[in-house]
């Protein structure tokens, strides 16, 4: 394997350890709510420039992140949003390196077939698959909890679990929680230390730990600074996709893309990957194909 390939693997690496297994908590409309009462502050104020609040860990063998938040849209909205695993498949496929999302319902549970691959195009067959469990488990008129879990992934990553939890606030406004961690091996861990040392040296999250000799913020880096621009990257691939639900359906994708794009460049420092034009170059041809699975 060239060294470019190496490098272009350990990106992948990097960016499918977004995927996650959330630890189970309090849950239920009053656990979520006393959430929002307990992070009014920082909600209210952060970097973020929008009522957002992301916090991550690491402990051995595995990394969390977690963002909480305010979204402008009814809890109804929410709900019928992300209680089907299709609506998840226009989520996931908006950052840059799910190359193909497929929702297929078998004998149990919807599972969700991903593929994770590079950056720039790729065919859907050349990436790694990823299939993921969707389950409900929890609807109600207030409360709202979905997990999407995965055994395994790519080289020595297991126990994928994404989390998301949505109560509302008021008539216009719900609360939501989106939550995952995963768990990784010793060979998981050299070639992401690797690659962060090397390709994906000076790359960070949104966590600050310090200044530098001018002031300026210094965010937190490594592992658990990976682990919070997928965080990011996934909520507002959220945002993106409730936004479009109130466009004609043949508008929904175009304004999902620009949409996940424009916030994506809003913090340059973490999440700039690529160009507008390229973006959507992209995300057009792999959108178009996920009403079939993978061959």
């Amino acid at each position: 394997m060239t060294r470019a390939a190496i490098f272009r693997f350990l990106a992948v690496l990097a960016l499918s350890l977004g995927f996650a297994a959330a630890a189970d908590e309090g849950t239920g409309a009053s656990a979520l709510r006393a959430k929002h009462g307990e992070y009014q502050e920082r909600l209210a104020h952060n970097g973020f420039g929008k009522p957002v609040f992301l916090e991550s860990s690491e402990n051995d063998g595995s990394q969390r992140g977690d963002v909480y938040a305010v979204v402008q849209h009814p809890f109804e909205t929410v709900s019928a949003g992300f209680r089907e695993a299709p609506g998840w498949c226009d989520v996931l496929i908006l950052p840059f390196n799910t190359k193909h999302c497929y929702a297929a319902r078998g004998e149990g549970e919807p599972t969700i077939a991903l593929r994770i691959g590079r950056r720039s195009s790729q065919p859907a067959e050349d990436a790694y698959p990823l299939n993921l469990r969707f389950h409900v488990d929890a609807q109600s008129a207030d409360y709202l909890r979905v997990a999407l879990q995965g055994d395994k992934g790519p080289v020595g990553t297991r126990d994928y679990r994404i989390v998301l939890e949505a109560t509302p606030l008021d008539a216009g406004h719900s609360f939501i929680h989106l939550s995952y961690a995963y768990a990784y091996g010793t060979m998981s861990s050299m070639l992401m230390r690797a690659y962060l040392g090397t390709a994906g040296a000076g790359k960070v999250g949104f966590t600050v730990t310090g200044q530098d000799g001018q002031g300026k913020p210094q965010y937190v880096g490594g592992m658990r600074g990976a682990t919070e621009r997928n965080t990011m990257r996934y909520f507002l691939a959220i945002e993106a996709y409730l936004a479009s639900l109130s466009a004609p359906p043949e508008q929904r994708l175009e304004k999902r893309l620009s949409d996940w794009h424009a916030a994506t460049s809003r913090y340059p420092t973490q999440l700039h990957e690529m160009e507008r034009a390229e973006y959507f170059a992209m995300k057009q041809k792999e959108a178009a194909r996920m009403k079939q699975p993978v061959g």
